[in-house]
């Protein structure tokens, strides 16, 4: 016969339960979750965890092995069994949860969440959580931080470990943001709950709760390094060797690329990793492949791509089109660099997937002729830009232009 829930209530016939705990303990489960944990045959969870129910459980304990097995092997060879899973607060906020959801059909599932370390963070500080930028740095660069620091930003991050918070402070010291006011706040929720205040640039806080949210509020120097919202960083941002399209032409070349969520690029011939790190920085969920022959200007690319928050810019060092065999299939590619080398091209069209957006900018007549002879078989866009620059000449300024661009930019049938 079902197990009774609260007032009798028959509980679900769900065999998987995913119970949010926080800090306190059984103290802030509801009955429903308390329940769970006790008819479940097994409960899987960290030592932590699994401790602060040891009371209740009747079941069997396991923690989780190490490392993790993101597959959940052991949790999905009990199907069909009462099987419970703690998870740190919201399972769906970067939690098991959402591991959980990939293999486990939502009407076989019952999940009871607690409150986000985020949301207590912020009810502690009398944030407005839609307000408030919020990121993971937990197993992840603190250099991810980057791209949100811009003077008055509130910033909630989740971290690794005791060691973060005063490597963040360094990064923001170091980038002109050093007046910026920081808030550690350590084992919320639980007996030990304790909130501490700073700034970047006198951070000393010692013996810091590994279990920790770390509260930025974004002050900067004029000299800051501040990446703008827009597309078209300025050229001094990036590490070049003078390989790298310009501000204005870059602009125009990623409004042509289109980006769309979650979408991946080629960069081909990358230079210094501009336009990959720009179609990064679009959004969170974009990702790009750098493909460059020269290995210190790859170097460079890694060192480019850190520096404007987006680490995760994988670089292919080789040449095309050899270099982009085995890859995955892109929705959109750029060629920069080397496009007139025999046989990119085609294996760029080839290689795109239908309705992919290929890009290709062109500053030789070499180049440009392929470029024309591809318009007038596969049709698509052709402009030409010419852009001068005001300079001196002698006492008074004049006007001296850049090397004139022709650009085709095409969508696979």
């Amino acid at each position: 016969m079902p197990a009774k829930g609260p007032r009798g209530a028959k509980l679900t016939s769900k065999w998987l339960t995913v119970v949010g705990i926080g800090e306190d303990g059984l103290a802030g489960l509801g009955d429903e979750a308390k329940q769970r944990i006790a008819d479940a045959e097994v409960v899987f969870g960290g030592k932590r965890h699994l401790a602060l129910v040891a009371s209740l459980a009747k079941g069997e304990a396991r923690s989780w092995p190490t490392p993790f097995d993101a597959e959940m092997r052991d949790v999905l060879a009990l199907k069909g069994r009462n099987v419970c899973v703690l998870a740190s607060g919201d399972p769906f906020f970067h939690g098991v949860g959402v591991t959980l959801a990939h293999k486990v059909k939502p009407d076989q599932m019952l999940v009871l969440p607690g409150p986000s370390s985020l949301s207590l963070a912020a009810s502690r500080l009398g944030w407005a959580l839609q307000d408030v930028e919020v990121i993971s740095l937990h197993g992840h660069s603190i250099d991810l931080i980057r791209p949100l620091l811009h003077p008055g930003a509130r910033i909630l991050a989740l971290t690794s470990d005791g060691d973060a918070p005063p490597a963040i402070a360094g990064l923001l010291n170091e980038l002109g943001f050093g007046s910026s006011r920081l808030t550690v706040l350590e084992a919320l929720g639980g007996p030990n709950e304790t909130h501490r205040t700073t700034h970047a640039d006198a951070f000393d806080l010692k013996n810091i709760n590994p279990l920790n949210v770390l509260a930025l509020e974004i002050e900067s120097t004029p000299d800051a390094r501040i990446l703008p919202l827009t597309v078209g960083l300025a050229d001094h941002l990036f590490e070049h060797d003078g390989q790298i399209t310009k501000r204005e032409i870059r602009a125009i070349t990623l409004s042509a690329l289109a980006p769309r969520r979650g979408e991946l690029l080629w960069d081909i011939g990358a230079g210094s990793g501009s336009i990959g790190i720009e179609w990064m920085l679009a959004h969170p969920s974009m990702r790009a492949i750098a493909i460059e022959a020269d290995s210190e200007r790859a170097a460079r690319i890694h060192r480019n791509a850190a520096h404007c928050g987006v680490p995760g810019l994988v670089v292919i060092e080789g040449s095309a089109p050899r270099a982009l065999a085995k890859l995955e299939t892109p929705d959109a590619i750029f060629i920069g660099g080397g496009g007139s080398d025999a046989g990119v091209l085609e294996k760029a069209i080839k290689a795109l997937r239908s309705g992919g957006r290929l890009v290709a900018n062109a500053v030789t007549l070499e180049m440009e002729a392929l470029l024309l002879d591809q318009h007038t078989r596969r049709g698509g866009d052709l402009i030409r830009v010419a852009l001068s620059r005001a300079a001196p000449v002698g006492s008074m300024q004049a006007w001296r232009p850049a090397m004139p661009v022709m650009q085709w930019s095409w969508v696979k049938p």
